[in-house]
């Protein structure tokens, strides 16, 4: 653990009352739809020392509690704040379609769709207060209390300083069934395609899973999984070099979401998002191969289901990138395409905590702090 002399670090809640942070301790957790990755970062540690763990997702456990309750006939009431679905959901409609009875809180039942009209149609009863009898339980997409304990087991304290990426499509109340994942993608480009620059201490209004978390973990810095995922990677030094020197295509594919970015350096000329699950090896080499010519569009990717592409009108000067460096959980889906596995400091699961303390030190950079480290990425 790192010690504690020299200047303490600042508890996140009073970062801003301190210009100097060291040793540096963070949290990092990128909250997936299978697991959630974890790093304890230390900055008096080297990054292959550092305490790293990739456990169940908080989806997963809360599906395998409802599961649990659904095994013992039980009616359940989902308590707690928005979070992500997939398994949870799953495990909702499978407890309903058995004919017990399952409740949600307004922001639990957001988890299956911003659209409370639409979870009430699938059989959830939306109430206020959990009913008598019902077995409650939480959700959220981070359990600091688990993590805080986990951590307890082996003498490691909990740092004080947090950063969380999750994938919010974002939605605001009274817009409909209007989502905003595509306007929050397209903001990147509109922002100067700094991929640092979505670390956020205060996402845009629309983002409601960033903003459960921060009301969950106050002071928490948070970003998109992709845009950390895609930040992480370029710990791995052959990535690195090229995005530097000739630019290069990141393409993450997570279990739920493929989400590809055209870089130099560290901006981003391009980029697409699409559901995984639509994705084969000869639709991803078709998208990557129009990402990197720039002549894939937005409705090109609408069309196949996915959220989008965008483009900087830069990127006719920039391109084309001809290097395809793949990350995420589902990389062996584009085993036959021949594009580079990156493996940021030796481990390629970490990719999106090690993007998160990229984007955190960037971040805290631009706030006029001093930190021992500025940068983890491979130089």
């Amino acid at each position: 653990m790192a010690s504690s002399s020299s200047t303490t670090t600042a508890p996140h809640s009073d970062l801003h009352s301190r210009s100097s942070i060291d040793p540096l301790r963070i949290l990092a957790i990128d909250v997936g739809a299978g697991t959630q990755d974890v790093l304890v970062y230390e900055s008096g540690k080297s990054i292959e020392n550092c305490v790293k763990l990739v456990l169940p997702s908080q989806t997963q456990v809360v599906g395998a509690r409802i599961r649990r309750a659904t095994r013992d006939a039980k009616a359940v009431c989902l308590v707690g704040s928005v979070m992500g679905g997939g398994e949870s959901t799953a495990a909702i409609e499978a407890h309903i379609a058995v004919g017990l009875k399952l409740y949600a809180t307004e922001d639990a039942a957001r988890s299956v769709h911003n659209d409370l009209g639409r979870v009430a149609a699938t059989g959830v009863l939306i109430v206020q207060s959990p009913p008598s009898g019902a077995e409650m339980i939480w959700t959220g997409d981070v359990d600091l209390h688990a993590m805080r304990a986990t951590l307890a087991s082996f003498e490691v304290e909990l740092p004080s300083m947090f950063a969380i990426a999750v994938q919010d499509h974002g939605h605001l109340p009274g817009s409909g069934g209007r989502e905003f994942r595509y306007e929050f993608l397209q903001s990147l480009l509109e922002q100067g395609g700094e991929l640092g620059s979505m670390a956020y201490r205060d996402p845009p209004d629309y983002m409601l899973r960033m903003h459960a978390i921060l009301a969950s973990v106050p002071g928490a810095i948070v970003m998109d999984t992709g845009a950390a995922a895609v930040l992480g990677v370029l710990g791995d030094p052959l990535v690195a070099e090229h995005a530097l020197q000739s630019g290069a295509i990141l393409v993450n594919i997570g279990n739920m979401h493929t989400f590809a970015v055209a870089l130099r350096g560290r901006r981003v000329f391009g980029l697409f998002e699409h559901h995984t699950g639509g994705i084969t090896p000869d639709v991803l080499r078709e998208l990557v191969q129009r990402l990197s010519i720039g002549t894939l569009t937005h409705a090109d990717v609408v069309e196949r289901g996915g959220h989008g592409a965008a483009f900087d009108p830069a990127f006719r000067d920039a391109g084309p990138f001809n290097f395809v460096a793949i990350t995420g959980p589902n990389r062996r889906m584009a085993a036959s395409l021949g594009y580079h596995e990156a493996v940021p400091h030796g481990d390629m699961m970490l990719a999106g905590p090690y993007g998160l303390v990229e984007g955190t030190l960037g971040l805290l950079a631009r706030e006029g702090f001093e930190t021992p480290v500025q940068s983890i990425a491979a130089s």
